[in-house]
């Protein structure tokens, strides 16, 4: 596995597993046969309603735990500041883990406009030595400066959609201009569509690869760390088998210009999720 470094200092594995949908002791078979296929980075969130089969998971694994970097979400019905010191509390109960590597706010929830108080509360989190790294999910650079300017305190993590239909250059720029790491959820786009894309094919004929690796591993040459979710142990492997080849600069601008006005399914400035 290759890493990031964080601007805390702290390092983040350049790949990671996304555990939305995966519940109850099949879910934690998935997300256990993930981290024996060589994943160290765990992804969930308080409304994926998986918290405990990941603790589960990570407790019935031989990875010992500094080994293993577990990412947690904060839901927007406890941005206010008491709820969410509450929440992330109850975030590490229900894991059975002593502190979460990275606690993101889910979504900033403008319409609510509780997002700066939320972020206080993690921040101080942090201080309580509750979570080793903050960030956010879904922020524009509108939110980030505001949390930073309340605050003065940077996330190391920005994570969004992003995938070859929507690869968030915008978003990608002004996150690595603020020195944040920026994650790709949905990385592969759902239901594969991207992976009959003409230019897709094409790479993947080149480089011998699968078109998800050919997508997984454009993702990280953007500094990107995509997420992506795969129940059967075959998936697993061949999504972290991307360390060994390396692609062009214009094989990656090749795939930033399958860009679409729609890419995006979710508008952060207007969708709110609690």
């Amino acid at each position: 596995m290759e890493y990031f470094e964080l601007n805390d200092g702290n390092l983040i594995p350049k790949i990671g597993f996304g555990t939305f949908g995966l519940h109850g002791s099949q879910g934690s078979l998935s997300i256990r046969s993930a981290l024996l296929n060589g994943y160290r980075l765990l992804d969930s969130a308080v409304n994926y309603e998986n918290e405990g089969a990941l603790g589960h998971a990570i407790k019935n694994s031989s990875i010992a735990r500094d080994q293993i970097f577990v990412t947690d979400k904060l839901p927007g019905r406890h941005h206010d500041y008491h709820q969410a010191i509450n929440q992330i509390q109850e975030s590490l109960f229900a894991t059975g883990l002593d502190y979460i590597d990275l606690y993101l706010i889910h979504w900033p929830n403008p319409k609510e406009d509780h997002y700066v108080e939320a972020w206080q509360a993690l921040v101080d989190a942090q201080k309580f030595g509750l979570v080793r790294s903050i960030g956010v999910s879904n922020f524009e650079p509108e939110h980030l400066d505001r949390i930073i300017d309340a605050t003065g305190i940077t996330p190391a993590v920005n994570q969004v959609e992003l995938h070859p239909y929507a690869s968030n250059k915008t978003i990608r720029e002004y996150d690595d201009k603020l020195g944040i790491i920026t994650e790709a959820w949905s990385p592969l786009q759902r239901a594969g569509e991207s992976f009959k894309e003409p230019v897709v094919q094409e790479l993947a004929k080149k480089y011998h690869k699968s078109p998800a690796q050919i997508i997984l591993r454009w993702e990280t040459q953007l500094n990107v760390v995509p997420i992506p979710k795969a129940s059967s142990s075959a998936h697993q492997l061949s999504n972290t088998d991307i360390f060994d080849f390396e692609l062009s600069q214009d094989d990656v601008q090749k795939l930033v210009d399958l860009d679409r006005p729609d890419g995006r399914r979710l508008d952060p400035k207007t969708h709110q999720e609690f």
